[in-house]
């Protein structure tokens, strides 16, 4: 199904109107002006020869979204909750390049990718401590790192104190070797600790949110850029692979390979990894720490391109892996959208909004009376720490606690913040508590006040606004109208089936089964076998006893262009010659040949339902039509066409 947000995506893009502007639509209660529809088209159109027909054409589809948004509204789609949520979810993502600052983001993305060009092998030692962890807790923690790092720094072994003492599950079994890794593959201070600490030195300790770690770099290297490579798997999975011995199977394709056969034919034919097997075993391009180590290592080892591995043994089974081609790391400007798009995941967002609050305080005018705060203090009690707190104990306190712009936020709005948000948790000092709080409270309250200027301040994101807000009632009013009643209206698609019969017929077709084989000596013993009656699954059970690689077979009830082999033989019942193609022979085996008849619903359940929901839109908007009033001034509209000529 379309995604919501591109759903209309060439119908919208509305400008609040210009009075000065001709009306090129008059609808009941919103006109579009000649400008609007210029600006509209344009943007949908662009690169593209302007013709006076497409202009029409455009037109009607135009007014067609406009009247279905328009029923969306009429139906209060616009009022519901779950709509508003969505929206709300997307806002949050289009506003946020708009609550960036771009000096501190620029020095993010050039130490990203200064980082990207080395790769860090690292070993670490976790001792946990939640981010809300009590004081007494995290002092804990702090000091049992502190002693072990000691220990290491008068001789003891990274490794072993790892396995002894470390709370990271896998260090029990790896000593805490993590292998190697570039930016954004760690949290950001664990990253920035890796590459500021010296090959075969010990880090300070550094906390991140899962507690207390100390690293020691063990090896940087240059690095290794990115690969495109391509890989047969056969996996030790026996629900995944048929092979009774994966070993000796890839074994076998190995020795082809080296033989000539086509890596690419191979994987096709013999890969357990279905996902890439239907493209040559060919996989998306990868990086360091993209793969598991024995894969990633036996891939960059590969020193050209087309060359391939030995059988490399993982936890998913064995691959021969083909080195397709090698990548250096490419250049800042190549890759400064990918790194911006991790920047804006990863924890060095947190850096970026510091700053912007900074300069939200600037832009606006920030005041507070932090004096205001203290009032809370004598009011917080256990009840707050257990999570039952209720802002009637600060009833009294009426004060401004600060002003941003035009905007007094009070100790009102603080006492129903603490409300909304407390939770259970460890008791602490109220006072330090408070200031927590109230930190995250003006931080809340900046970026809300930030965020309501944006349709003011930015006329594009209003615009962008607006499609999203027509794109997700469109989106949901034509699932209610039409793929809803397409998929449950059992009565109408039958009805509707009936009267177009004629169009869902099948050609003639022939049931068969393709066999292909190693060679013809075994196309002959299959022959042979089928003639005295064995099963296609016997069969080639009992062919591939010696080798997984003799004999495969489909079934199924083709038209002609459904499958190319099946297409080059006489369609009669019985044998066909044999082919040969690609070092594999081939026979087909015809059961039957079916005459052309009607398609019944369900063969074609999905191409008949996707004609009925046609048939349903046409209907409808026939229908909306009739039921808004709407009116084109013909005389705009012909200097639009003359605009854009």
């Amino acid at each position: 199904m379309i995604k919501k947000v591109f759903f209309v995506a060439c119908f919208l893009c509305i400008n609040a109107l210009n009075s000065q502007d001709k009306a090129l639509i008059e609808f009941e209660n919103e006109n579009v002006t000649k400008s609007e529809f210029i600006r509209i088209y344009q943007k949908n159109n662009s690169g593209e020869m302007v013709r006076k027909s497409s202009v029409d054409e455009y037109l009607e589809l135009y007014i067609n979204f406009k009247l279905k948004v328009m029923e969306a509204r009429h139906k209060g789609l616009d009022t519901l909750s779950t709509f508003k949520r969505e929206l709300a979810g997307y806002r949050a993502q289009l506003a946020r390049p708009y609550l960036s600052t771009e000096t501190i983001m620029e020095e993010l993305k050039q130490e990203a990718y200064d980082r990207m060009k080395e790769e860090v092998q690292v070993s670490h030692l976790l001792i946990m401590a939640k981010e809300d962890a009590s004081p007494e807790d995290t002092l804990l923690a702090f000091k049992k790192i502190q002693s072990i790092k000691d220990q290491i720094e008068k001789g003891a072994d990274f490794s072993e104190m790892a396995r002894k003492h470390s709370q990271d599950p896998n260090a029990s079994t790896d000593g805490g070797d993590l292998g190697y890794f570039t930016a954004f593959h760690m949290v950001y201070p664990f990253e920035s600790a890796a590459y500021e600490t010296e090959v075969g030195q010990i880090s300070k300790v550094i906390r991140t949110r899962f507690g207390y770690h100390i690293l020691k770099v063990t090896d940087k290297r240059t690095s290794r850029g990115s690969m495109d490579a391509a890989h047969i798997l056969v996996s030790t999975d026996p629900e995944i692979s048929k092979a009774s011995d994966p070993k000796a199977k890839v074994d076998e394709i190995y020795r082809k390979l080296k033989n000539g056969d086509d890596f690419e034919e191979m994987a096709k034919q013999f890969s357990d990894d279905t996902q890439s097997a239907s493209r040559g075993g060919r996989l998306p391009t990868f990086r360091v720490g993209k793969m598991v180590s024995e894969f990633e290592n036996a891939a960059f080892a590969l020193k050209k391109n087309g060359d391939f591995t030995e059988p490399v043994k993982t936890q998913y089974g064995w691959h021969i892996i083909k080195r397709i081609k090698h990548y250096p790391l490419a250049s800042y400007e190549k890759m400064e959208g990918e790194i911006i798009n991790n920047i804006e995941r990863d924890s060095r967002a947190g850096i970026t909004e510091k700053a912007l609050l900074s300069r939200i305080k600037k832009q606006y005018g920030f005041n507070e009376n932090k004096k205001s705060l203290d009032e809370f203090v004598p009011l917080i009690d256990t009840a707050y720490f257990r999570g039952r707190w209720k802002k009637e104990r600060a009833a009294k306190l009426k004060k401004t606690l600060f002003k941003i712009g035009d905007k007094a936020v009070t100790q009102e709005d603080f006492a129903n913040f603490l409300e909304r948000t407390q939770t259970k948790r460890p008791k602490i000092d109220p006072g330090v508590m408070l200031e927590e709080r109230y930190y995250t409270f003006v931080q809340r309250e900046l970026l809300r006040y930030k965020d309501a200027k944006l349709d003011e301040e930015y006329p594009e994101f209003a615009e962008l606004m607006q499609e999203y807000h027509d794109g997700i009632l469109l989106f949901n009013l034509t699932e209610e109208a039409i793929w809803n009643k397409a998929s449950q209206d059992t009565l109408g698609l039958q009805n509707f089936y009936q009267d177009s019969k004629e169009q869902f017929k099948w050609e003639q077709r022939a049931e068969a089964t393709v066999y292909s084989a190693l060679n013809a000596e075994i196309i002959d013993q299959a022959k042979k076998m089928i003639e005295s009656g064995v099963e296609e699954q016997t069969l080639t059970d009992s062919i591939n006893a010696t080798s997984q690689l003799n004999l495969n077979y489909e079934k199924g009830k083709y038209e002609k262009g459904d499958n190319e082999l099946i297409d080059q033989v006489d369609w009669k019942i019985g044998f066909s010659a044999t082919i040969e193609k690609d070092g594999r022979f081939y026979f087909v085996d015809v059961k039957n040949i079916l005459a052309p008849s009607y398609r019944t619903l369900e063969d074609s359940r999905g191409l008949i339902t996707s004609d009925y929901q046609d048939y349903l839109e046409k209907e409808w908007i026939k229908s909306l039509r009739e039921k808004y009033i709407f009116k084109v001034n013909q005389n705009v509209l012909e200097s639009v066409k003359s605009a854009l000529n």
